[in-house]
């Protein structure tokens, strides 16, 4: 697949240059509120560990 066949991750459309990897600026702005809301994560130990432990 080269790159000029890429889809954009939300939607699945061709991709644009303007607004790469995603389609649109509304993909684009979906994917940052995933991020914002924590929609996603990633794999490790938590960054504030609960302190509760230490009562």
């Amino acid at each position: 697949m080269t790159k000029s066949e890429r889809k954009c991750p939300i939607c699945g459309k061709p991709r644009k240059a303007e607004h790469a990897p995603f389609c649109s600026k509304r993909c684009r702005d979906r994917d940052l509120l995933q991020w914002l809301d924590d929609g996603y994560a990633l794999p490790g130990p938590p960054s504030f560990p609960d302190n509760s432990q230490d009562d």
